[in-house]
C-alpha cells in the first residue's frame, strides 16, 4: 500500500511551549501524534520520548506485531516517566502524556491510543471516530449523565482518565478495521478537535488537496483563539 501524508503542529496562541510531538514514518505505514499533559512540567519531554520510542521500533512484519512492538515500547516508556517524576525533589509531580497512534498494512488499519488525542477514518463522504476518549466527560457520556453535544463545552472537558506516565499500569485501547484506496485518517490532538467539530473536519478533509485541508485546519484552530497546543497527521491511502 501506498500512502500520501501532511503534518502540522502549532504551539497555539496561549501556551509559550508546543508540548505535542508528532511522528511520520509514512515508509512504515505508522503515525502518532502525542500531547504532553497541559499544565505538568514537562509535558514536551513526555510526548518527545513517547514519539522517539515508536520511531526507534523494530522492523517487524503484520500488524499485530507492529502494535504489540508499539504498546510495549509505550509501557517502557511510562515506566521511564514515572522514574524520572519520582528522581524530582516534588514526588507529587507528574510527567504524562496522551498518546494516539495508526498502522496500516494489507488492507488493514490498526488504531491505538491512552489518553484524549483523537483518530478518525474519512470514507465515502462519512467520517468516523476510531477511538474513544479516556476522559471524565467521555465517561459521564457513557453512563448517560452528559449529552455529547455538550461535551465538548463541559468545565471538565480537560479532565482525561488516563496517560502515559500516570500509573504503575498502562492500559493501551486499540481498534481495527478496512483500510481501502482513497481512505483518509486524521490523528489530532484535543487543541485541534475541541476547537473544530467532527462535521467541520469532514468538510476540509473531503475536499482533495491534504496540504490545503492542513493549513485551513490550522488557520480555523487560531482564527478560534487557539487555546492549547495543535497538532495533525494526515495520512490518505492512495
Amino acid at each position: 500500500m501506498s500512502f500520501d501524508c501532511v503534518s502540522r503542529t502549532h504551539v497555539g496562541l496561549k501556551r509559550k511551549v508546543n508540548e505535542d510531538s508528532i511522528l511520520v514514518r509514512t515508509e512504515r505505514g505508522l503515525w502518532a501524534v502525542a500531547d504532553g499533559m497541559g499544565g505538568h512540567e514537562a509535558g514536551d519531554v513526555a510526548s518527545t520520548m513517547v514519539t522517539d520510542a515508536l520511531r526507534a521500533l523494530p522492523i517487524v512484519y503484520g500488524l499485530d506485531d507492529t502494535v504489540e512492538a508499539a504498546v510495549d515500547a509505550l509501557r517502557r516508556v511510562n515506566g521511564e516517566l514515572i522514574r524520572l517524576a519520582r528522581s524530582e525533589d516534588d514526588r507529587s509531580r507528574t510527567i504524562g502524556t496522551t498518546v494516539v497512534g495508526l498502522a496500516i498494512a494489507d488492507g488493514e488499519f490498526r488504531c491505538f491510543w491512552v489518553g484524549d488525542s483523537r483518530a478518525y477514518r474519512i470514507r465515502h463522504g462519512q467520517i468516523r471516530r476510531l477511538s474513544r476518549d479516556h476522559s471524565l466527560v467521555q465517561d459521564l457520556v457513557d453512563a448517560g449523565m452528559l449529552n455529547s453535544a455538550d461535551a465538548e463545552k463541559h468545565e471538565s472537558a480537560n479532565v482525561i482518565t488516563r496517560a502515559v506516565g500516570v500509573s504503575e499500569e498502562l492500559e493501551v485501547d486499540s481498534s481495527t478495521g478496512e483500510a481501502a484506496p482513497g481512505d483518509i485518517f486524521l490523528l489530532a490532538s484535543d487543541g485541534v478537535t475541541r476547537v473544530v467539530e467532527d462535521q467541520e473536519l469532514l468538510e476540509e478533509l473531503a475536499n482533495g488537496s491534504l496540504e490545503a485541508a492542513a493549513d485551513k485546519l490550522v488557520e480555523l484552530v487560531l482564527a478560534r483563539g487557539a487555546p492549547d497546543n495543535l497538532s495533525m497527521v494526515i495520512t490518505r491511502i492512495r
